[in-house]
């Protein structure tokens, strides 16, 4: 008997994070977007409470985005393409995060190593229409990307962390659901 109610006490934490996690993600195909206009196509991503909603024009290769995160106002969140491989080392991000005074922060910037600078650098694709937002805890990254020379696919990376120090974004945790927070799109066919 007290292996049985020690089992599962031991499970009911990563049911609870489990359900939390699904019912959360289930919220893409509901999102409403008042401010800037309607997608055609979604994603429930399925690490750090995170979801991407797009467009893509297939004559111009280039898609409109939005990257909706959970996020604190003291964290930061980042959603990016490695043209080379899946995983994080190689990627462009757009990162964004909401500073003291309540605006939001969003800008472009290379990871080439797992140690980077997260300061504002150029990208190798096209990056229009960059703006963010926070609302309900919610951090949403808006931009125009592509063309890529990949095509419609696409390798993704996305990332959160709580830390911003002078307007930096600061080492994201190592758990489970950062490590994994990769995986190919293809934003012709979802």
């Amino acid at each position: 008997m007290a292996i049985t109610i020690s089992y599962t006490l031991v499970l009911i934490p990563y049911f609870l994070q489990s359900h939390f996690d699904i019912s959360y993600a289930f919220r893409c195909l509901d999102h409403t977007f008042t401010s800037k206009g309607v997608y055609t196509s979604c994603k429930d991503l399925p690490h750090l409470s995170a979801q991407l909603h797009w467009t893509y024009n297939s004559t111009m290769g280039v898609a409109d985005i939005a990257y909706r995160a959970r996020q604190g106002a003291g964290g930061w969140v980042a959603w990016a393409i490695n043209p080379n491989q899946i995983g994080m080392v190689g990627s462009e991000a757009l990162v964004a995060f909401v500073n003291s005074n309540g605006s939001v922060t969003v800008y472009p910037t290379m990871i080439t190593s797992y140690s980077p600078s997260m300061l504002p650098s150029d990208l190798n694709f096209p990056v229009s229409g960059l703006s963010a937002e926070f609302l309900n805890n919610e951090i949403t990254i808006y931009a125009t990307v592509g063309p890529f020379a990949s095509g419609s696919v696409v390798n993704q990376v996305w990332q959160a962390g709580n830390l911003v120090l002078d307007g930096v974004p600061q080492m994201h945790a190592v758990s489970q659901q950062n490590l994994q927070s990769t995986g190919q799109l293809d934003f012709l066919f979802g």
